[in-house]
């Protein structure tokens, strides 16, 4: 990379496109370990820049071989995994544009990204997939070759196993820094059609730059060859995608982690450098936490204990004997957490924030020392980082070298310079408006300090556009972090409250200004009903059974509704208020012949999985176990709740079933225009809707 004085950063400046960051690196140093990928029995073994120039070579030659030109977009649609990185440099490296999806996306988004982007080739994973790309192609005469990535790249390999490694060579050389290398749809609750964020190559190794740059003092410290990281953040989204190019300019080696054993794996690793989310971290705390409880209350207020002086240690800006000596007292517990990690940290990245002080001043004082870094993807995933040495717990440091970023006064924080997106994918208007005179509007609430320190707030939109998509955004999981004690205050004029959506009470934002933790909403999980209004922990485990009871007032205008209206008109509303929210698919309110009304609820399965994302649930957690799980329960129940405010109590409805999968005209439980066949879903779940009604029974 030159002398010593010129730091990855400025090198990768100077690079034309992503492909570079594999082709500069296999010339100049071969041997540099650059991926650590398991092997058969388990064991990490690593890769070289040279042979990993090779493979990226091999899968290029079967795309120029299928066909796929400059400009083309090739479509993705798989899990984190090494075959994945190849195929991505394959992409760039014959200047194709990659779309990424979750293997977890659901057949109607899959579709609308489809026809949107009209992709020249396609790589799924799983059968289900394969058979919605199968009937594209007969729809789409661009869509041309389809492979699945479940067998990895063989057939694309053997496609151009034939032709001379110059044919990628010429792509390569007409590369520039703003050809279009990702469009990019991140997933959300919001929103069941977010758009599709375009991001250049230039775009992508600036905010890769910058970052590394800010990193450098710390991670110039590791001898050369020893930075390594495991990487656990979907590669189909930002976080992900911004990680692995990151760590790609600073020369870290990458070790993507597997579906599940997240934490023994990390053990196993031993990697240097941690990039993760907050719940990571979060994670780790809770795990010792936890152990400490279940040994004993003595253990608990040593653990305590320990977490008070580690927190003293770090903020104390001189720290005095006495501090060293009451740290040194409880290493052996601080030992435990750094060998929870790998026991090598020497820098911990929380990419995207969401980390409170508190447990940002733990890490660091146990030896684990913790920068935070926030972006969007219209910011190529980051524009505030923090950094060893400059940092202020619990928020995400300064804004990046040639970056500025403001505050409107509506609170929502805005960026300009650097590196930024291109625009929406075929959406014009949109793009523009995502930009407030030249100000790129994050649709993130977030306060600046007079230091220039950037503490994020929640989200107020799901993507930069103004116009607002359909439904509202309740913080949750790592957002819900990002909330503690860092409300926005509305009497200074700088901002205003995060709007809460149906499934929050009207105590919410009270709730999270409280800064007590037993004040705080749960973190992963809108906020319950009341506790007269909640069922039993059993039955919530596979149902959510309540006494849903308007109050008096509502139930009185309710009831003369009902009268005008009719009690079928009030149903069909009510089942239409739920299908509102993104998390929700198809409603099905069960109400004659039964002494109270019921439902069965379906959910949209790539919102599914962006919940599982979001609250941390692991990867290789089946959709029915997410139907099941105990705060997905407690959401919905605060939507049903929040929609019995609208009926009178004879149709408030008392007892859901969730069910994963969706009705589909397929199974027949559909008609062709999209209305439920009733009859035949009553029939089809007899035994779920009868168990509603035991559950209560049981209850009372």
């Amino acid at each position: 990379m030159g002398e010593p004085s010129v730091t990855p950063g400025m090198w990768a400046r100077g690079l034309s496109g992503l492909s570079d960051l594999v082709y500069e690196v296999a010339t100049e140093e071969a041997q540099a370990e650059v991926f650590s990928v398991r092997g058969e029995r388990g064991r990490w073994e690593r890769v070289t820049a040279g042979g990993f120039a090779t493979e990226v070579t091999s899968v290029a030659k079967g795309l120029v071989a299928a066909g796929v030109g400059a400009g083309d977009r090739v479509l993705v649609v798989s899990g984190s995994h090494q075959e994945w990185v190849r195929l991505a440099f394959a992409v760039w490296s014959v200047r194709a544009v990659l779309v990424p999806l979750p293997e977890s996306v659901s057949a109607e988004r899959l579709v609308h990204v489809v026809r949107q982007t009209r992709p020249a080739a396609a790589v799924v994973q799983g059968e289900r997939l394969l058979r919605t790309m199968s009937g594209l192609q007969r729809e789409l005469p661009d869509l041309g070759r389809v492979w699945r990535m479940d067998a990895g790249l063989a057939d694309v390999v053997t496609l151009g196993a034939y032709m001379d490694a110059s044919s990628v060579r010429f792509r390569r050389d007409g590369a520039m820094a703003e050809d279009v290398a990702v469009v990019l749809y991140p997933l959300s609750t919001v929103s069941r059609a977010t758009r599709g964020v375009v991001l250049s190559h230039g775009a992508l190794l600036s905010a890769a730059a910058d970052v590394v740059d800010r990193m450098w003092p710390r991670l110039s410290e590791l001898p050369a060859g020893r930075a390594s990281t495991l990487l656990d953040l979907p590669l189909s989204q930002i976080s992900g995608l911004a990680s692995l190019v990151a760590c790609m300019v600073g020369r870290v080696r990458v070790g993507l982690a597997g579906a599940t054993g997240l934490m023994r794996q990390v053990e196993a690793f031993k990697p240097t450098v941690l990039v993760c989310s907050a719940r990571v971290l979060q994670g780790v705390f809770d795990g010792e936490r936890g152990s400490a409880r279940s040994t004993g209350w003595d253990s608990l207020g040593t653990f305590n204990a320990a977490v008070d002086s580690a927190v003293q240690f770090d903020r104390s800006p001189r720290r005095s004997a006495w501090q060293r000596l009451s740290r040194s007292m409880y290493d052996w517990q601080f030992s435990r957490v750094r060998e929870m990690l790998g026991g090598r940290v020497h820098l911990a990245v929380c990419w995207g924030g969401g980390l409170s002080d508190r447990l940002d001043s733990f890490f660091c004082g146990v030896g684990v020392p913790v920068v935070q870094a926030f972006g969007t993807a219209e910011t190529a995933g980051v524009f505030v980082t923090g950094a060893v040495g400059d940092r202020v717990p619990g928020t995400v440091g300064r804004a990046l070298e040639g970056r500025e970023v403001w505050v409107s006064r509506e609170g929502e924080i805005h960026v300009r310079g650097g590196a930024v997106f291109s625009g929406y994918w075929g959406e014009g208007e949109a793009s523009r408006s995502a930009f407030r005179e030249g100000w790129l509007a994050t649709g993130y609430a977030a306060e600046v300090d007079a230091d220039g320190v950037v503490s994020v707030v929640g989200r107020l939109r799901v993507q930069a556009a103004t116009e607002e998509l359909p439904g509202r955004f309740v913080a949750r999981g790592a957002d819900a972090r990002a909330l503690e004690g860092r409300v926005l205050d509305g009497s200074e004029g700088r901002g205003r409250a995060l709007e809460g959506g149906p499934a929050v009470e009207r105590g919410a934002e009270e709730g999270v200004r409280r800064r007590g933790a037993d004040a705080r909403a749960p973190e992963g999980r809108a906020l319950e009903a009341p506790a007269e209004q909640q069922g039993s922990g059993e039955a919530l485990a596979v149902t959510a059974a309540f006494a849903a009871v308007p109050p008096e007032a509502d139930a009185r205008s309710a009831g003369v509704e009902s009268q005008e209206r009719g009690d079928a008109e009030l149903v069909a509303e009510f089942e239409a208020r739920l299908r509102a929210h993104p998390l929700i698919s198809q409603v099905l309110v069960i109400v004659e012949g039964r002494p109270f009304a019921s439902a069965l609820v379906t959910l949209v399965r790539d919102q599914l999985e962006y919940w599982r994302l979001v609250n941390g649930r692991p990867l290789a957690m089946a959709p029915e176990e997410i139907a099941g799980d105990r705060d997905l329960l407690r959401e919905v129940q605060g939507l049903v709740y929040e929609a019995n405010r609208s009926v009178p109590r004879h149709l408030a409805v008392r007892s859901f079933h969730v069910l994963a999968e969706e009705f589909t005209v397929q199974s027949g439980l559909v008609h062709p225009s999209g209305e439920l066949r009733r009859e035949a879903v009553l029939r089809a779940f007899a035994e779920e809707i009868d168990g509603l009604y035991r559950v209560r029974r049981e209850q009372q």
